[in-house]
């Protein structure tokens, strides 16, 4: 029996010899263990992933979405970028003066960041300068005066003018085509991958091209990041050069919900219209695509939105502040480290349908762990149907261990202790 646990307790050191040659890739040398120790706990803990992209809508609900007769359209949650129904959505179509959207929201972009100030002067060129045809909208911008970039930002968004964004473009960029490669990067930028700009008015060009989809995630970043700016889009009217002119998005005086966006109407493209509303808490946005009239643009924006909002409803499905996992954490300070929601999550979910979620934790997570580092994410599904993912962050950092406890660690983990 001597003999035995003598042989037993000879082999420790074997035993941990193994250990520590498990985990020698992180330590140049045994001649050097502090200096490999302290490389190891100021390697950069893992980098915070990207918010998952927005999943594709569910449209199986009572009744389904309205028979439009619009050759495109688009429903979509502002909160999530969720796609509620649509048709045709990602059909490159004529925008017509939806193209607008794109030149206000740059507009309003260079205002924030300060390239831009609202009292700067803009001269109207003669390329920019209307002349007043009944054919196309405008500002009526005198030739070779000057207005200022909040009074063309006006004149673009409520007025439609076009003379308004020949002069804004030329200002910022030259040239019209100069502008549009702006155009064209921000919608690059913005994920907008059906679209084509050859001009800031919209006018016809058969390589000006957009989506349903496209259109809607220009609007909801307009909304987003142009928060200073979007109550003009609510705006009925302007006045410029003594001319009154109302907004031609005919919602905007009939539903005091709808606070945006833009229409837009050549012979091509027909009668086009974004529109946003919001109604106890939840924003849509919607988008009619080539319909055959004013009016039908309006009833059809109109009867959508309103089956939106008597279809679906806001859910949070996790209050924020709250653990949803614990994860485990190797060779740390720490053997867990508690998982939860980095920032409020609500997701739109067919109106009366409960929620449940599912977490998924990254395997195999090894300190340095940072606070707020992504380390796994959780998943709502409704009827079995995937509505929203969200990420799941480490609540508390959690040091690397030092190297005896990493070594007396791993061969826990190799005995399976």
């Amino acid at each position: 029996m001597n003999a035995m646990q003598t042989k037993r307790f000879s082999t420790l050191p074997v035993v941990f010899a193994i250990a520590v040659g498990g985990l020698l890739p992180a330590f140049p040398s045994f001649a050097a263990p502090h200096h490999a120790t302290k490389a190891a706990a100021h390697r950069k803990p893992a980098a915070a992933a990207p918010a998952p992209a927005p999943l594709a809508g569910q449209t199986a609900v009572a009744g389904g979405p309205p028979a439009l007769p619009a050759k495109a359209w688009l429903l979509m949650d502002f909160d999530s970028g969720e796609v509620l129904a649509s048709a045709n959505p990602d059909e490159p179509l004529p925008p017509a003066s939806l193209t607008k959207m794109m030149t206000s929201f740059l507009v309003e972009q260079a205002l924030r960041s300060g390239k831009l100030k609202q009292t700067d002067l803009v001269t109207v060129s003669q390329n920019a300068w209307c002349r007043g045809s009944s054919t196309e909208s405008c500002m009526y911008l005198p030739l070779n005066s000057q207005a200022t970039v909040i009074d063309i930002l006006r004149g673009i968004i409520i007025q439609s003018g076009n003379d308004a964004s020949k002069a804004i473009a030329e200002h910022m960029a030259g040239s019209e085509e100069g502008f549009a490669k702006l155009m064209n990067a921000e919608a690059q930028r913005l994920g907008m991958t059906h679209t084509h700009f050859v001009n800031p008015t919209g006018l016809p060009d058969p390589a000006h091209k957009s989506s349903a989809r496209d259109l809607a995630i220009l609007a909801r970043a307009i909304i987003r990041d142009s928060a200073d700016y979007y109550p003009i889009y609510a705006e009925r009217e302007f006045k410029y050069n003594g001319i009154k002119q109302g907004n031609r998005n005919a919602l905007l005086y009939t539903d005091p919900t709808v606070d945006g966006l833009k229409t837009g109407h050549t012979e091509e493209a027909g009668y086009c219209l974004v529109t946003s509303s919001k109604r106890n808490g939840m924003r849509l946005i919607s988008v009619i695509l080539n319909t055959n009239s004013a009016q039908a643009r309006a009833d059809e924006s109109r009867a959508l939105l309103g089956w939106g909002f008597g279809n679906f409803e806001k859910a949070t499905p996790i209050q924020p502040n709250t653990v949803v996992a614990t994860a485990k954490v190797n060779y740390g300070t720490a053997d867990t480290v508690p998982a939860g929601l980095g920032a409020p999550w609500m997701l739109t979910v067919p109106r009366g349908q409960q929620v449940q979620t599912s977490v998924e934790l990254k395997p195999g997570l090894e300190a340095p762990v940072a606070k707020g580092a992504v380390i796994g994410k959780v998943v709502a599904t409704s009827n079995g149907k995937p509505v929203g993912e969200a990420p799941l962050v480490a609540q508390a950092d959690v040091q690397r261990a030092g190297l005896m406890l990493r070594t007396w660690q791993h061969v826990t983990k190799l005995f399976g202790k």
